[in-house]
This record gives C-alpha cells, structure tokens and sequence, in this order.
C-alpha cells in the first residue's frame, strides 16, 4: 500500500488527488444509498388486483378529489332570496298613475258635441294619454294599451274611474304583499287574473284592460341575491381542506382492484413505474456533494504530509463506506420487522476506528456524516425524509465512544468501552419510546434493549477485528500496536535483552529521556519510546564490538584498523533496519533505527584514521543517513548521544550535565542533522531542559554510607 500511495503522489498533486478520491466515493455512496430515495414504483394497469398493500411514499395533494369536494359543498348552498317591500309600492303607484293620467287629460280635453267632434276628441285623449304612459316604462319596458283599451277608460265616468282605480290598486297591493320568486309570478298573474274576473264591481267594458293592468302589475318580490351567493360559494369552498395522499396512507390493500380513483392517487404518488419522479434523485446527489465538500475542506486545510493525508483519507472513504454497506445489509431486512432495525447498527465502530487510526477530529466529522446517512438510509419511505430517530442514536453513541476511548492503553480494553457505549444506547432508546408515547410488548422492549447492547459489542468486536488489518495494510501505527510493541515479551526485546543487555539498558534510559522531551514539544513520546527500545537493534549482530555490552573485557577495536571499526559501528544502524523489516516491523519504527545517526561523523575512528592518513575523507567516516525526517527522529538522535556521554562522564553534575546536553545539542544542529525535519530552535531549548532536568534526577547526588568498622 505504501508503494500504491507513492505512485498517487507522484501522478497527482494532493488537492486533485483529493478530489478524485473523493468523487469517487461520491458515486459509490451515491449508487448504494439510491434505492433508499426512489422509494417503491410498481408497474400496473387499470382495473388489475393489486399484487401488494400500496402505501404512499409521500404526501401529495389530490387535486382531483379536491376539486369534486369543493363543487359538491358548492351545490349544497341553498340560494339567498332578497325581498323589496317597495314593489309593491311602486306597481301600486303606477296603477293609480295610470287613472290618475287618465283623469287628468279626461278633465283638460273636453268631450265633442257631436259624433265627428266626440272622435276627434277621443283620438286627442288617447294620443295624449299615451305621452304620459311613456313616463311609467321602466328599463325600457311598459305596459303597450290598445287605442280601444284606452277609449275605453276615457268612457268611464270620473267616480267609476276613481272606484276601479282604488279597488285595482288594493288588489294589486295584497298580491305584492308577500314574496313572490320568478317561478311563482305567472301563478300569482294567472290568480289575479280570477280574481279581477270574478270581481262584479269591475264594470265590464274595461275589464280586459284591468286584467292586463292587473298582470302586468305582478313581478317578482323575493330577488336571488347572486352576489352574495357567489361569496358564500367561495367561502364554502375555501372552507375545505385540500384532499392529501399522507405518507404512509394506505392507497390499495392487496387483491383489491385498481380502479381509476386508486390509479389517479398512485400516480400521483409518483408509484407508477412510468411517472418515476428526479426530485429524490437531485435532493441525495445535493447531500452527498455537501458531505464531500466537508471532507474536502476538512483534509485540505489539514496541515500535514501529502503522504499522510492521502493515507488518512483512503482510510476515511473506506471505513465511511464500510458504514454505508453495513446500513444497507441492515435496511435490507427493515421492512419485515415493526421494530426500528437501524438501533442494531454498530455505531462506535467508525468513530472509534479514526479516533485510533487518525485522530478525534475527523471521526467527529465521520460520526455526523454517518448519522446523516443513517437517517436516509433507514428512513422507512413513509414515516419522514430522514429518520431522525436512528441519526441522533449514531450521534449519540459515536460521540461517547470518542469519550470513552481516551486513555486506553490496550485493546482488551475496546471491549470494556463498548458496555459503556451500550449503556448510552440503551439511555437514548429509552428516550425514544418514552417520547412516541405508544405502548410495548414486553417483547419490544427485550429487542431495544438487546439492540443497545448488540450495537456496542460489534462496534468494539468490528473495530478490533477491522483494526489490525487496516494498520498492517496501510503500514499504520496506532498507540495499542505501539503499546504492543513495547512488551518486554516481544521477540526482538527479548533478542536485545539476552544478546546485548548494555544495549537494552541504554535503549531504555534513551526512551526515557525520549519520551519526556517529545512529550514537551508536542511530539509523539509513545513513539519515540518503543522507537528507542528498538533502535540499536542491529548491534545484536555484533555485541561485542559496542562498548556497553564489553562488560570489563578486551575492546577488539584496539587491534583492528580504524575503517574496520568505522564499517562494523556504522553498519549497525542499517543492520538493525533490515532486522526489523524481516520481521514486518512499522515503517515508523524502522526509519528511527536508519535515521537515529543521520549523517553524523564517527568523530572517534575518523581521527584515529587521521594520525595516520592525515588526507583522509571525513565524508566517509560518516553515517550514510538520511537525516532524521522527524521530531522524534531528531530528539531520539541527540537523546542517544545525551545518554552514553553522561553515562561516561566522571562524577556528574547539574552544571556539567547542562553544558554537556548544550554542546551536543549544538554539534548536531551546526552539523546540519536537523535540516530536513521541522524542528525549531525554541523546541531545541526546550529538549535540552528536559533533558537536563531527567538526567539531573538520574545520575543525583549519593550520600556516602561510613564503611564498616
């Protein structure tokens, strides 16, 4: 996988690289999570039973059904009448007009003496009488008297004219008394019609033009108010509630037949094979452009190795899609429980992984992202867009794994962890069914509580077993394998401790002075530690020949030439490296064994060989390298030269041990071994005080017991 990653590195730059990977995770994501928002679309006809119980995947109004509720509410309204008073009034008034005109032009043109002058004056009344007829049109209409009508009315006398007039009036007035409708006024003309017949006061002459006065007289008095039925029309129908398909609402139950009404609705609902709806489709490629834009942001601004983060991101994209995968498998048995199956997802398992592989940062990142899929996921199609329930379960649960997993030094421990994450599971469920106010079965009850659990134990059962493959693969060091590493028990320590016990015992005083120095720089200390148990390994080829495993014997370097000491001193560093790659050791582990010397020169046999070759090349009594590439690298490199001079020193002290530490700490930065690593001048002080202040504490001041007398 290292060599996989150095290839990326050398095609692509980090950020398109970033982008690729993360695109590519985009479309995976994106084809295992699209099932989940299509929903169920069935391929049916008109008029066929239905194969299954159809439940709406949405909530959708029924136009159509709207609509017939709102006209048959509409039809309901009973007209809303409108009675004049005045009408009667008004048709009264105008009878009385009419004799009264007839009165006035009877009295203003006098009759004739004689046949030709009576005409003549019959035909002046009835022309003049028609003038004044004109006035009482309304709207254009009248009542249209004959020329014999009219005579007719003038032969009356004045008493009988005015007698007719009341009476005619009178009658007229009661008829028009009550509300009269549309439909009712050719009754109502037909019965004041007999009664005008029927009446013996009439004189007979001038009936028939009573009879048309009396008809015309009779109109409706009761009028249909349109206007204000038009308003409550429409406030009735603003009255009913649009008809809605709800999600979850049952449209057909199996082997009932699909009738117009039922195929209207499940098409509606966008569940008919042909009326497949993008809307879902649009909305989950949103969401998942918005999720790789937060891991995009997030590892772009991560200030690290491009070798690192590429690294840390491929683990991220696999395990976030590991999540998913697992989801699906447990959506796909969903839909035969009516329990919530989601609370059975091991939601430690992807937290708790970053947090140990990576760091807490992003695997609070990942915990949210996973909840956010989770609610889509196990979303149930009918109940809400995003099951909220299962994503804050996630939340919950994944960040009191982040707490809980501080501080563990062994991986026993994950195990433990997860009770305490199951007890947070089992907190959360329990809020949940006491928030749905339902009741339960004792059997329901037995399935959250056995899901709480099962959830915690496989996230610390997956992130054990998922663990040891992702560090082997990736080549990757996590604090349990380290921690691992640094048994006593382990083979290569035991190789150490029976081969070169002065090596062993110088490893461990190292690591000491290691440990607390990268501790105080921010450095990682668990690493230089089990790094310093290791890195003189290769001195168990030749014991020997290293000073501190002589035990009081013959140095061999006393009979040997100074290149042959130079070869046998400098090959222990690379010795030691390919020790540890036989044995599959971290690459971390194996570059502190290489790099632990940089390229310092082995200042003893360089001078020895110089008295006498004065012209010989300093380069080669020097370390092959490279410099130390890290922090702890570079503290480990002057750790190691702290320890053996101080060890060598005579009679130890404060001062002498601080201006020792400072002198070598100097040699090496002149010497440019800090060259390639990112160590400041401020952190070298900082080394060297506590480099200082640990081996003041070691090699302390005695008191002197008085010898035995």
């Amino acid at each position: 996988m290292d060599a996989f990653l150095k290839k990326l590195m050398q095609y692509f730059r980090f950020p398109v690289l970033l982008a690729i990977i993360l695109i590519v995770t985009g479309i995976l994501q994106f084809s295992l999570m699209l099932g989940n928002v299509r929903g169920e679309h069935f391929d049916l006809k008109l008029f066929q039973l239905s194969p299954d119980t159809i439940r709406s995947i949405k909530t959708v109004e029924d136009t159509v059904k709207t609509e017939e509720d709102r006209e048959q509410v509409a039809s309901e309204i009973k007209p809303v009448y409108h009675y004049s008073a005045e009408i009667a009034t008004n048709r009264a008034s105008m009878i009385k007009s009419i004799f009264d005109y007839v009165l006035e032009v009877k009295t203003s043109i006098e009759d004739g003496q004689s046949k030709k002058e009576k005409e003549a004056v019959t035909e002046q009344r009835v022309t003049e009488l028609r003038k004044k007829l004109i006035a009482l049109k309304t709207d254009g209409q009248g009542l249209q008297f004959t020329d014999q009508e009219l005579t007719t009315l003038f032969a009356l006398d004045n008493d009988s004219l005015r007698k007719t007039r009341d009476e005619l009036t009178a009658m007229v007035k009661e008829q028009l008394s009550g509300p009269i409708r549309s439909e009712q006024v050719s009754e109502v003309k037909a019965k004041i019609d007999k009664e005008i017949r029927e009446k013996a006061d009439f004189p007979e002459v001038i009936r028939a033009t009573l009879i048309s006065i009396g008809r015309f007289s009779i109109m409706e008095t009761e009028k249909q108010d349109t206007d204000l039925m038009k308003e409550q029309v429409e406030q009735a129908k603003a009255n009913i509630d649009p008809v809605r398909i709800l999600q979850g609402q049952i449209i057909v139950q199996e082997g009932q037949v699909i009738d117009r009404d039922v195929f209207r609705q499940l098409e509606l609902a966008g569940m008919l094979a042909e009326h497949t709806s993008f809307k879902p489709i649009v909305g989950l490629v949103l969401l998942i452009i918005l999720q790789m834009s937060f891991f995009f942001a997030i590892f772009n601004n991560w200030k690290a190795e491009d070798r690192t983060k590429t690294r840390d991101l491929i683990i991220t994209v696999m395990i976030y899609l590991l999540s998913i995968v697992v989801m699906e498998l447990l959506g796909l048995v969903s839909n035969e429980f009516d329990v919530m199956i989601g609370f059975l997802f091991p939601v430690a398992m992807a937290p708790m992984l970053i947090r140990l592989l990576i760091n807490e940062r992003i695997a609070i990142i990942m915990t949210i992202m996973t909840a956010v899929a989770a609610g889509v996921i196990f979303q149930e199609g009918y109940a809400t867009v995003i099951q909220m329930e299962v994503s804050l379960y996630i939340i919950f649960g994944g960040l009191s794994s982040l707490f809980f997993i501080k501080g563990i030094e062994r991986r026993s421990r994950i195990l433990q962890t997860s009770m305490s994450i199951a007890l947070v599971n089992a907190t959360f469920i329990t809020f949940y069914l006491l928030l749905t106010q339902s009741t339960y079965g004792m059997r329901e009850l037995a399935y959250y509580l056995v899901a709480a659990i099962v959830s915690a134990l496989l996230s610390g059962a997956l992130t054990l077993g998922l663990l040891p493959f992702i560090e082997s693969a990736f080549g990757m060091l996590s604090s349990f394998r380290l921690i691992e590493l640094s048994s006593p028990n382990h083979p290569l320590l035991k190789k150490i401790l029976v081969e070169t016990p002065g090596t062993y015992h110088h490893s461990v005083m190292v690591a000491n002075l290691a440990d607390a120095a990268c501790e105080a720089v921010g450095a990682d200390g668990l690493l230089a530690r089990v790094g310093c148990y290791y890195h003189d390994i290769g001195k168990t080829k030749r014991p020997g020949f290293f000073v501190e495993n002589q035990m009081g014997t013959i140095n061999p370097h006393d009979n040997l030439p100074a290149k042959t000491s130079r070869d046998i001193i400098i090959a222990h560093a690379e010795d030691g490296a390919k020790l540890l790659e036989s044995h599959k050791m971290p690459k971390e582990i194996i570059d502190i064994a290489r790099q632990h010397h940089g390229t310092s020169l082995l200042k003893f046999f360089y001078y020895k060989e110089k008295e006498e070759n004065p012209a010989v090349d300093e380069a080669s009594y020097r370390y092959p390298g490279p410099k130390p590439q890290t922090k702890e690298i570079a503290i480990i490199s002057v750790a190691d030269s702290v320890e053996a001079a101080v060890r060598s020193m005579k009679e130890p002290n404060a001062e002498k041990i601080q201006k020792l530490v400072h002198a070598i700490t100097q040699d090496k930065l002149q010497d440019g071994q800090f060259d390639e690593c990112d160590l400041s001048i401020r952190e070298l002080k900082t080394i060297e005080a506590v480099f200082c202040e640990t081996l003041n504490g070691i090699f302390h001041s005695r008191i002197e017991y008085p010898k035995p007398k």
